[in-house]
């Protein structure tokens, strides 16, 4: 325990929540590393593609990357709107579920989970790689480096967000000064005339062999710099109030600086005539060419190593909000809507990082080649949610409703096309989401017919009969009223108890106040004692509640029997979907030696 206050720090009472949000400067760092690192690569990606013709084809990346830009800017019109109509965040999932059905909201929300663990083993590979290159020695230990990373940026998660973003911000920022200061001097040494006009081929000059298809396939490898456009609209419970407004002019941010930094590589890319090499990375070559191999270009290759690694904190930011709404549809384990100590949910983080070490150790650290599986896995959610958007526009039809359909309209033609374009030029590497696609979507569905079973084998209104029992203190914890509590008071009525003692430790005081007021409806000759837990912790309120009533009863001669209500589901794999809090109590007062423990089972039939 003592070690994992050291790491992870003291535990936040749930009213603390609000000081765990972010503002606009934290928030843009913490959700915009994603996008804003993608520069490093996407205007390279469009190169690799260009360079099979040839190097005189490169004036093809200005119109391209205009139609990136163009593209950003149909996503961040777009993505402003689904903040404001869907305020509680959820992004395309949420979108596509409301508006286009269960089905393809799970694609979505499938999807998004797969690319954020890509988005982290990616990132940190990639970082990794910029690191044994300035080091070549290390280069033997690459995976091992990569798993370090995922750790520590795991371990500062679950810290909270607030102090994640705080150390996180200076490595983004530094990043996108070291990229503004690389871009202006390149375009003042274009301007003073530094740069020989020879080095690049005039734009509109025709090449052979250059083909509609090929220009478009360039267009959808440059368009893998816009991965991690989504994000804020998954994050918007993570701002401060007023959380909508926040998230917009947040996004807006992150779309300007997007667009400069990317247009400015993408040009002095072309005006320096620079030649994608396995080697060195096209911003290294900018940056020598400019500077030299002095401190300005360290300094641009470190921040550049920094925000690749950093990136994967985009992750880390929306994929547990999204797991959160996934459970709270019931299609993934409820154990991802549980907040940490910090507040943090903590399980969705270090499933994150579980996933993105086996992912990282798989592919042994040479992760780059699923960059085009990482993108389609963004630019699917990006087409259902645009979708999503204009049937929600056609059926509402509120006031000034066209503009807002137009932009939507033109942000999922061109996500489809970009989607179309990858499964058609890099199939060989995007085919995996045609089979573990429709396998996460099994699962969702099989885990929801789970929980719909069990809920229905719950419910009071079933009216399903409870054997009466025939029949010392007997206290009862409960956390909801149920056929399983029912079932455990008639039992503890049976053992003609002197008093039974209801006892249920809620999280939140209004949620007190709503059971208290139930209870007595539902079961008025039972005593129910509340004890709220500002820690979420039922375990230590419990265990201080029954040892004062067992040192009471103790004087009075009496026996204190603690009776455990359970519910047994029907298979055996369908444990590991609910809380084992019962476990958890049963274990605890096994220790108790005058405490006696009686587990209440509960069959289910489903």
């Amino acid at each position: 325990m003592n070690l994992k206050r050291v790491l992870i720090g003291r535990p936040l009472k749930s009213t603390e929540s609000g000081e765990q949000k972010l503002n606009k400067i934290k928030a843009l760092a913490i959700l915009s590393s994603d996008a804003l690192s993608s520069v490093a690569y996407g205007p390279e990606q469009i190169l690799l593609v260009l360079v099979t013709i040839s190097a005189a084809a490169f004036w093809y990346s200005v119109p391209i990357g205009i139609g990136v830009l163009v593209l950003l800017a149909a996503l961040v019109l777009s993505y402003r709107q689904i903040i404001f109509a869907y305020p509680h965040g959820g992004g395309a999932y949420v979108v596509s579920k409301e508006n286009l059905g269960k089905y393809p909201g799970l694609v979505a929300g499938g999807s998004l989970l797969v690319d954020y663990i890509l988005t982290v083993a990616v990132s940190v590979s990639a970082g990794t790689d910029a690191i044994t290159s300035a080091f070549p020695s290390l280069h033997a230990h690459t995976v091992g480096i990569a798993v370090v990373f995922v750790c520590l940026i795991t371990l500062l998660n679950l810290r909270g967000v607030t102090e994640s973003a705080s150390v996180l911000a200076y490595p983004v920022y530094l990043f996108v000064l070291a990229l503004f200061i690389l871009i202006g001097a390149g375009l003042y040494r274009i301007a003073i005339g530094d740069v020989a006009p020879e080095l690049h081929t005039p734009v509109g000059t025709p090449i052979a062999g250059v083909s509609l298809f090929l220009l478009l396939r360039a267009f959808a490898s440059g368009s893998s710099a816009l991965t991690g456009v989504e994000a804020i609209s998954n994050a918007i419970p993570n701002f401060k109030a007023p959380a909508p407004h926040n998230a917009a002019k947040t996004l807006a941010a992150m779309g300007l600086l997007l667009a400069l930094l990317f247009s400015g590589i993408v040009f002095l890319a072309y005006y320096y005539g620079i030649s994608p090499r396995a080697e060195v990375t096209v911003v290294s070559q900018i940056a020598e060419q400019t500077f030299g191999r002095g401190f300005l270009y360290f300094f641009i290759q470190g921040t550049t190593a920094l925000i690749l690694i950093l990136a994967a904190n985009t992750g880390y930011s929306a994929f547990p909000l999204l797991a959160v709404n996934l459970a709270k549809d019931k299609f993934i384990p409820r154990m991802f809507t549980l907040r940490g100590d910090r507040l943090g949910y903590s399980n969705g983080i270090l499933m994150l990082g579980l996933l993105s070490i086996v992912l990282i150790v798989a592919f042994h650290g040479q992760t780059e080649h699923l960059i085009p599986l990482y993108a389609v896995g963004v630019f699917i959610p990006f087409t259902l949610s645009q979708t999503g958007m204009i049937l929600k526009w056609i059926r509402q039809k509120p006031p000034g409703w066209m503009p807002k359909l137009l932009i939507n309209a033109a942000g999922a033609l061109i996500s489809l096309t970009v989607s179309m374009m990858f499964f058609l030029t890099k199939f060989e590497q995007v085919w995996p989401v045609l089979i573990f696609l429709p396998l996460i979507i099994y699962a969702f569905l099989r885990i929801n017919k789970h929980y719909l079973d069990v809920g229905e084998q719950l419910r009071l209104s079933t009216c399903e009969p409870v054997m009466p029992i025939e029949g010392n203190v007997v206290i009862l914890p409960v956390s909801g009223i149920t056929h399983v509590v029912e079932h455990s008071i008639l039992y503890a009525q049976s053992l003609a108890a002197d008093q039974i003692i209801a006892v249920h430790i809620p999280f939140e005081r209004e949620e007190e106040a709503i059971f208290e007021e139930k209870w007595s409806k539902w079961m008025p000759d039972i005593r129910l004692v509340s004890l709220h837990s500002p820690y979420r912790s039922i375990l230590h309120p419990l265990m201080k509640f029954i040892d004062t009533i067992e040192r009471k009863a103790r004087e009075n001669h009496y026996q204190v029997t603690v009776i455990i209500p359970q519910f047994i589901p029907k298979k055996g794999w369908h444990n590991i979907l609910h809380n084992q809090t019962s476990f958890t109590i049963r274990t605890a007062l096994l220790y108790r030696k005058d405490v006696i423990v009686t587990t209440v089972p509960y069959h289910l039939k489903k």
